[in-house]
Formats: C-alpha cells, sequence, structure tokens
C-alpha cells in the first residue's frame, strides 16, 4: 500500500469561462468557451493569413501557466495552434494527404470517354485541409530574460517524463479538457486538437494530442507532454513531443471486434494502437507521407 501523498497548499478560484489554480510559485489557468461566433470567426481568419476555419473552433480557449519565481509564462491557444496549419501549397515534408477516392474521381470526369463535363471551379488557396500543426504551446513574451528550450541531456532521468508517478492514484487537485478545434473534413475523416492538464501534489501534467483521421487512407497523432516536478530545484520543465502514422488499414486490422468501427473515432484508442506499433512503422515509416511530425522529441527549460 502506497504511503499517503500530502496535499500542498492551494487555491482555486472560478469564474463563468475560466477555471484557475494557484499552487506554490504557480498560477494555471484554464479558459473553455462556446464555439467562436461570426465576428470572432472572421477576425481569427484574418489573423491566420485567410485559411477557412475547421468547423468547431474555438478561438477563445486557451491553457496559460505563469512561473512566479521566473516570469516564465507557457501557453496553448487556438489562434497559435492554427497558424501552425500550412498555409500555401503543401510541399515535402507537410505530410499532405489526398482522400482514397481522389484520383479515381478526377480521372473518371477527366477521361476521354468521360460524359461528365468538369464542373466550373473557383480558385481557392492552398493549405492543408486536414488541419495537422505540430504546434507545441508557445512562450509568452514577458520583461524577463527569455528561458528558452534545450535538448534533454538523454542519460539524465530528471530530463525524462516519469510515467511511474503520472499512474499512481495521487489526487487530482486541478483538472481541465480545453478544445482548441474540431473538424470532420468534409466528411472523409476528423481532425482534433485537444489539451488536457491535470494538477496533483507532486507534479503538473499537461497532454495536448492533435488526432486525424482520413478514411481509408491513414491515421496521424501528434502529442505534446509538459511535464514539472513541484520538487525539482532549481524548477525544471520537461517538454515531450512525439508524432506518429499509419496507414488506415493497418489500424483498422487492429480493432478488437472487426464489425465495430466505433473505436476509429476514439482519439485514445487510436493514440494506443500507433504506439503500441514498432517506432521503425509508425514514426519512422508511417503511412508513407514523408510527414516532418514522426519520431519523439524531449526538450527542458530550466527556470531560473
Amino acid at each position: 500500500m502506497s504511503a499517503a501523498v500530502a496535499l500542498p497548499q492551494h487555491r482555486l478560484l472560478e469564474s463563468p469561462n475560466s477555471r484557475t489554480i494557484e499552487i506554490g510559485t504557480w498560477t494555471i489557468t484554464a479558459s473553455t468557451n462556446p464555439i467562436s461566433n461570426a465576428g470572432q470567426c472572421d477576425a481569427l481568419q484574418a489573423a491566420i493569413g485567410g485559411i477557412p476555419l475547421p468547423e468547431m473552433t474555438f478561438g477563445s480557449n486557451s491553457l496559460e501557466l505563469e512561473h512566479k519565481g521566473s516570469g516564465w509564462k507557457y501557453s496553448f491557444k487556438t489562434e497559435d495552434a492554427l497558424k501552425g496549419v500550412k498555409n500555401g501549397e503543401l510541399e515535402d515534408g507537410d505530410g499532405g494527404v489526398k482522400v482514397g477516392y481522389a484520383d479515381a474521381w478526377l480521372k473518371s470526369r477527366t477521361s476521354p470517354l468521360s460524359q461528365i463535363p468538369m464542373p466550373k471551379t473557383v480558385p481557392t488557396k492552398p493549405y492543408d485541409w486536414t488541419y495537422t500543426t505540430l504546434y507545441p504551446g508557445h512562450l509568452e513574451p514577458t520583461g524577463c530574460k527569455a528561458i528558452d528550450w534545450k535538448p534533454a541531456e538523454r542519460n539524465d532521468p530528471n530530463h525524462t517524463i516519469p510515467l511511474v508517478e503520472l499512474t499512481r492514484h495521487d489526487p487530482i487537485l486541478f483538472y481541465a479538457e480545453i478544445p482548441l478545434y474540431e473538424d470532420e473534413l468534409h466528411d472523409n475523416g476528423a481532425s482534433h486538437l485537444l489539451v488536457r492538464i491535470r494538477v496533483m501534489p507532486t507534479c503538473v501534467f499537461i497532454l495536448q494530442r492533435f488526432t486525424l483521421r482520413v478514411d481509408n487512407v491513414l491515421f496521424r497523432t501528434y502529442d505534446t507532454r509538459i511535464y514539472h516536478s513541484f520538487a525539482s530545484s532549481p524548477p525544471l520543465v520537461v517538454r515531450e513531443t512525439s508524432g506518429w502514422e499509419a496507414p488506415y488499414g493497418r489500424v483498422k486490422s487492429r480493432l478488437p471486434k472487426r464489425d465495430d468501427l466505433t473505436p476509429l473515432t476514439d482519439p485514445m484508442w487510436i493514440a494506443k494502437i500507433l504506439t503500441e506499433m514498432p517506432s521503425e512503422i509508425s514514426q519512422e515509416i508511417g503511412a508513407g507521407t514523408k510527414w516532418r511530425g514522426l519520431g519523439t522529441k524531449i526538450d527542458i527549460a530550466t527556470l531560473q
């Protein structure tokens, strides 16, 4: 039986659209608001360069962390996440995706034997219609000296995220789920970005997860994990970013019940299957898109 964990002094504050915890030298605020209205969407679309917004855009949602000892501020915000979506023609490394029937559809209508006239089209601004983003959160500009991320030391146990601690049944002092955006991709799949945070007596843990399903083509997951132990001295923040990808059929073949496709819409199940695959498959070969997000990278920030 594990020893009881002492609860540190902390304070919870609530307003209609935000919740805050003050604990030690940290202030953490989760803001959750309704889907952006027309005016908010117009302003957001202009701010991100004019690409169409996802069907469900929560432009006013955010997660903000402030370390009062150093002045370090780190945030997850919808606008910044959407600025990470490729605006323009897709190039090598962007992981561009064509829907499964796109080539066949085009061929059937451009064949010399086709009796179907090509529809008149209006040129649209090219962008990544899957809304894939490698956004890992961002440092807020502050008056203090900038504290940058540095590559983790491979052999330093403090430069890792301790799964044992995170899987203990410690009390949860603060929890929030913050959706940033979601889109059904013209009925060809789904794309969404969600941030979760939990604060426990010993640490803070954040998981931002981007999940992409393109029917009959591929699955893709991009995770950003942030971990901070209140016991670290000087205060240390660990950030791990990881991308996985696999062909649709390969993930579908792992369904527990062949006729129940429900798990294919569950980001947690999709991530579980992708991470259980050998890394040379899901983090190197992927689905053959040559997406630059594949692989895992760990950085640390020391809050002096």
